[in-house]
């Protein structure tokens, strides 16, 4: 079974459709790469999903821990490399005002998102540059 479909609509843009659920997401290339970078590339969603699925396993730490996430961000940047063009670093910068937990509780976060499962499912060749400001 499968749970996503994707269409090339031309133009380098593609449209992936959540099955369960009908959302949508569109990615174009980007205008370094003959795009016209008027959504997200498909390297940008990499980068993205890297930082949703670290946030996501930091709430369900936090929902157990009984700690308030809510208005946790995060700064993405996504560094490409040349021959093969390929993604070289994803750094991400985590911040929230006021995190009301101990350092044990927060160490807790730190370490479910480094072990998220995309951060683990990404080649080494990957560099991954995690801050976390709280």
């Amino acid at each position: 079974m499968h749970s996503m479909t994707t269409e090339y609509l031309g133009d380098l843009r593609t449209t992936a459709i959540h099955l369960t659920s009908n959302n949508k997401i569109i990615t174009d290339a980007p205008v370094d790469n003959n795009g016209k970078g008027e959504a997200f590339s498909p390297t940008d969603l990499v980068s993205s999903a890297l930082s949703s699925c670290m946030m996501t396993l930091m709430g369900i730490t936090a929902n157990r821990e009984g700690i308030d996430l809510t208005g946790l961000k995060a700064n993405v940047t996504k560094t490409m490399g040349a021959n093969p063009r390929k993604i070289a670093e994803i750094k991400i910068d985590f911040s929230i005002d006021n995190l009301n937990a101990t350092d044990l509780q927060k160490e807790k976060l730190k370490r479910s998102a480094l072990t998220c499962p995309v951060a683990l499912s990404l080649a080494d060749s990957i560099k991954q540059s995690v801050t976390f400001n709280f």
